[in-house]
C-alpha cells in the first residue's frame, strides 16, 4: 500500500539536508516533494521565476531557487491569496490546478484529508517548507520519518 511521509520544516537549510540524506539513503528523486512559499511579497515574474523550469536553481535568484533545485522538476505558480508557490516532485501535478483552490485543494486531490490539506497550507503561507516522499515499503515509511526527525522537521505524518 502507498504511503506518503510528510514533513515540516521552519527553514530551507533542514529541508535541504533532509532531501540531501534522503537521496544518500538512495531515495528516488521521482518520489520526493517539495512545496514552498517563494520570496515574501514578490509575484512570479518578481521573483524572476514565472512558469519557469527550476531545476538548475537559478531561476528564482534567491534561497528558495536553490532549494527547489534540488529536485528534478520543479515549477513555480503564483496563488492568489497566497503568492509565488515553489514546488517540485509528484506533488508538482496536483498543484498545477491550485490557482483556483490554492494549496490545500491541490493536497486534498492528492489524497490528504481536507483538514489536513487546510492546515498544511496555512503552514506554507506561514513560511514552513514541506517535504513530502511516497514509499509503499512500511519500513522505508519508518526510515523517512526517521530522517525528517534527525533534520528537525517540527511536525512529521504518514498518509495511506
Amino acid at each position: 500500500m502507498s504511503q506518503t511521509v510528510i514533513g515540516l520544516f521552519h527553514s530551507q537549510e533542514q529541508a535541504e539536508e533532509a532531501i540531501r540524506e534522503l537521496r544518500v539513503r538512495n531515495f528516488s528523486d521521482l518520489d520526493i516533494s517539495l512545496v514552498a512559499r517563494g520570496e515574501e511579497g514578490a509575484g512570479a515574474a518578481e521573483a524572476g521565476f514565472g512558469n519557469q523550469n527550476l531545476a538548475d536553481g537559478t531561476a528564482a535568484g534567491g534561497a528558495i531557487g536553490g532549494l527547489a533545485g534540488l529536485l528534478a522538476g520543479a515549477g513555480a505558480f503564483l496563488i492568489p491569496g497566497i503568492g509565488p508557490i515553489i514546488a517540485a516532485g509528484p506533488l508538482v501535478g496536483a498543484l498545477t490546478g491550485v490557482v483556483t483552490g490554492g494549496i490545500a485543494g491541490g493536497l486534498i486531490d492528492y489524497g490528504l484529508p481536507e483538514e489536513e490539506g487546510e492546515r498544511y497550507e496555512e503552514e506554507i503561507e506561514r513560511g514552513s517548507i514541506m517535504v513530502a516522499v511516497e514509499t509503499d515499503d512500511e519500513e522505508l515509511a519508518e526510515e523517512i520519518m526517521s530522517v525528517f526527525r534527525e533534520n528537525n522537521a517540527f511536525d512529521v505524518k504518514v498518509y495511506e
